[in-house]
């Protein structure tokens, strides 16, 4: 079960350990009830314009995509750099702002994500699975190797809002909140769908 993250300021290593057991809990959910679907259960949506399981999980692709080789760079340049980490984390007004709004439960207020990054199709291939679990290894790393910079001064292009330059704590931050909500958002389909987890370890 996914946890809330604490919005207050606080020690970096904290941060970046909690962000990292949140990736490990995604990959967990990933291999217990996404990796054995069938073809039909991927691609089985609850609904007219719902989005299936793999639907949800190529949209994280495809968001994880944009954001996270933009961060891989940024964090290269900053060791480069000679960056040293920074004690305690650091959150933007507009960065907070937008996971906050993450954070809200879909059922409460839906998100409409923007049309170029919604999936690309009805049928995916099973590869979308696999995708999500490599950005998961990638992000994982990623969140190693912030803890030799300071993420507070390093700032990460926002794709939707090309002007928005966000510090990379709040980019790490939403893209964990983006993807717990997508990743429950997919178990709710299956949930609907009749599929246990029982059925899904077999």
């Amino acid at each position: 079960m996914f946890r809330a993250m604490p919005t207050t300021p606080h020690r970096t290593t904290d941060f970046l350990d909690a962000l990292a057991a949140e990736v490990e809990r995604a990959r967990e959910m990933a291999n217990r009830r996404f990796r054995s679907l069938t073809d039909d259960q991927l691609n089985r949506g609850p609904g007219p314009g719902k989005w299936s399981v793999g639907q949800c999980l190529e949209h994280l692709n495809i968001v994880g995509g944009l954001y996270l080789p933009v961060m891989g760079r940024k964090i290269k340049a900053a060791q480069q750099r000679g960056s040293s980490p920074a004690d305690t984390v650091k959150h933007g007004y507009i960065g907070q702002k937008m996971t906050d709004a993450m954070r809200v439960p879909a059922a409460e207020k839906p998100i409409q994500s923007p049309q170029q990054y919604a999936p690309s199709g009805s049928r995916l291939p099973r590869t979308v699975v696999e995708v999500f679990g490599r950005q998961l290894d990638e992000l994982s790393s990623l969140l190693s190797q912030a803890r030799r910079v300071n993420m507070n001064a390093i700032r990460i292009p926002n794709p939707i809002i090309p002007l928005l330059y966000p510090r990379l704590t709040d980019a790490f931050e939403l893209l964990v909140e983006h993807q717990k909500r997508h990743l429950l958002q997919a178990e709710r389909v299956l949930d609907g769908l009749g599929v246990s987890e029982r059925e899904d370890e077999e």
